[in-house]
């Protein structure tokens, strides 16, 4: 696997090999978290397990650009997926600034893939590092409330 700087900070990796095991997917499950909905492991998620596929619209650069949203992730200078159904489960992946999981493009294929970046137990939420760019335009002033900032903004009160 190779790095990829996109911009604005964001890192995402290059998916090179498919692995063996990227042909199962785990059980995850959408329920309530912290910050509104998630994603959630039902099963013990091993490191490098590659855990879903985010889907949608396959719109141009413009298009998105004119769209604007949450759910648009962007594939290369020219492509980008707009996630927002409510069929494409990884959209409920939260953002961390400690994730347990990380994003791949696939650029042969033009597809994005959530994979597991260390070990996720059975019940964890599956968070991934939404970049600078994103935190940027769509946070702006709110501060970040993934539950590594509340904790520290918790102690600090204390």
């Amino acid at each position: 696997m190779l790095g990829l700087e996109l911009g604005g900070g964001q890192y995402f990796v290059i998916l090179t090999n498919i692995m063996p095991s990227d042909r199962y997917r785990p059980k995850v499950k959408v329920k309530k978290s912290s910050t509104g909905l998630g994603l959630f492991a039902e099963e013990d998620i091993p490191r490098e397990q590659l855990i879903i596929e985010y889907t949608g619209e396959r719109i141009s650069t413009d298009e998105a650009d004119r769209r604007g949203g949450l759910y648009l992730f962007t594939v290369n200078e020219k492509l980008v997926i707009d996630g927002k159904g409510r069929e494409n489960m990884a959209r409920y992946i939260n953002h961390a600034c400690k994730p347990n999981a990380e994003a791949e493009i696939d650029e042969r294929a033009k597809r994005i893939y959530i994979r597991a970046c260390r070990k996720i137990k059975v019940g964890e939420e599956i968070t991934y590092d939404y970049g600078k760019e994103y935190f940027d335009d769509i946070f702006k002033a709110n501060k970040c409330k993934c539950a590594d900032c509340l904790n520290k903004k918790k102690i600090k009160k204390d």
